[in-house]
């Protein structure tokens, strides 16, 4: 009877490690670990694509300069938006740790709202360049304006999916790993995009070319 006992709680203790997220070397997630490999590979992309219009955001031949179409007040307050979307991620990641599916479902969902504010503020934005004479093959600055800052609101437009496809999921309960690991991942790239656009709006739009 003994040997079964022992035997019993062996396979129970099999079964949780299974169950529990496979640790790297570094401390780390497999999953985890893959995402910040991504992000850092995303990095090295917007990092270029900066560069890039650093390079040529001077040649504004035949079109409208920087000074002359952007609206620094309205960039301001989709900025704040995004940013404050960090802030009900943080809240979301905080519930899902606390096991509270309601208030991480919220806070998913909110967050998503506030990315599609930004995202339509851009939106607004590329019409009134567009109106204004700026078009992606007007100017070199046009060109790397435009594939900058569209590059990264497709970013957040990704980052709104997962969000929603998320909170569809943790609904459903089709969550089969660590609901709160995973509620973490999507974190971790949204605020990725938001710290993304910070240095963004910072080098476009607040220092002159």
């Amino acid at each position: 009877m003994a040997d079964i006992a022992v035997h019993d709680e062996h396979t129970h203790h099999e079964g949780y490690e299974d169950h529990t997220p496979h640790a790297t070397s570094t401390g780390l997630s497999n999953n985890k670990l893959a995402m910040w490999l991504f992000l850092g590979s995303e990095c090295l992309l917007f990092g270029g694509l900066i560069a890039t219009y650093m390079l040529y955001r001077g040649r504004h031949e035949g079109g409208p300069a920087p000074d002359q179409i952007f609206d620094i007040p309205l960039t301001s307050v989709s900025s704040f938006i995004l940013l404050m979307s960090s802030l009900t991620m943080v809240l979301a990641v905080n519930s899902a740790k606390r096991k509270d599916d309601r208030n991480t479902n919220l806070w998913l969902v909110v967050t998503a709202l506030l990315g599609a504010l930004f995202v339509g503020g851009q939106v607004y934005e590329f019409t009134a360049f567009y109106q204004e004479g700026l078009g992606f093959t007007t100017s070199l600055f046009g060109s790397s304006f435009y594939t900058l800052t569209g590059f990264h609101g497709v970013h957040v437009t990704l980052g709104i999916i997962m969000l929603l496809a998320l909170a569809a999921i943790i609904t459903r309960d089709r969550i089969t790993g660590d609901k709160a690991e995973v509620v973490e991942l999507v974190g971790l790239y949204w605020h990725f995009v938001d710290v993304v656009w910070v240095i963004i709006f910072t080098l476009v739009y607040l220092i002159p070319a």
